[in-house]
């Protein structure tokens, strides 16, 4: 079978498919939710915010407002330059790496979130790695993806091979996630489950939209405790 090629495959899949564009009802308030957890994840004195994988550039909405520096990396070009014209900014930056080879000194960036993004990587403890290879000493790394996702495939017209939709190539639980990097340079790892799967089937968004992110919390933490679901994991890693 063909190496697949990841570099060739998201600089085609920033020209076809438009990440700036506004959700579904379910999906939009899903998405939101894990924006909101790791908004509350980002200390406050942080002055300069790396989003690895930018795709719609939440997090330049987010935080530019707040006075934060932030650089929108993705391995396309135009997922950086449509993020520059939806927030213009002299402290919004863009910027087309490798998220395996990052253009960054060691010890040099205050936080670096990574939501959604590690799933559909081929070598998921490198890309942590390197994270944190750039990461400051006493900040953080945050990562959010699928909790154990089950993966499914379709026939490739084209190659004639299984192929796995949305191009997820893993699926993790919490000590998949942990045993990616083990390294020494670690002050403290923090993990949590949460968005319920029952609640986002039932459509309960049309209430829960509603809801303050602590209200909303509250009822995610209950219902998983009734049916533990969830579809979403958040780690995050401090670095000493």
């Amino acid at each position: 079978m063909k190496e697949f090629n990841y570099t060739e495959h998201y600089k085609i899949d920033a020209e076809e498919f438009n990440y700036f564009e506004d959700r579904p009802g379910a999906t939009a308030h899903d998405e939101s939710r894990v924006h909101q957890y790791i908004v509350s994840k980002v200390p406050a004195n942080v002055k300069t915010i790396l989003d690895v994988g930018c795709g719609s550039s939440w997090v330049a909405g987010s935080f530019l407002a707040k006075g934060k520096k932030v650089i929108s990396l993705d391995i396309s070009t135009i997922n950086p330059f449509k993020a520059l014209q939806k927030f213009p900014s002299e402290k919004h930056f863009g910027v087309t790496a490798d998220s395996y080879i990052l253009p960054f000194n060691d010890d040099t960036l205050d936080c670096i979130i990574a939501s959604e993004i590690i799933e559909h990587l081929l070598y998921p403890d490198k890309f942590i790695k390197e994270l944190l290879r750039v990461l400051k000493p006493g900040c953080r790394l945050i990562i959010t993806t699928p909790y154990k996702e089950l993966i499914r495939y379709s026939l490739c017209i084209h190659c004639n091979q299984k192929t796995p939709m949305h191009a997820h190539l893993h699926s993790f639980d919490e000590n998949k996630l942990l045993s990616l990097y083990q390294g020494n340079n670690l002050d403290s790892v923090y993990w949590k489950t949460f968005g319920n799967k029952i609640l986002i089937f039932l459509r309960t968004y049309v209430v829960l939209r509603y809801f303050p992110f602590g209200l909303w919390k509250f009822v995610d933490k209950l219902s998983n405790m009734i049916y533990n679901l969830p579809a979403h994991i958040i780690l995050v890693y401090t670095k000493k």
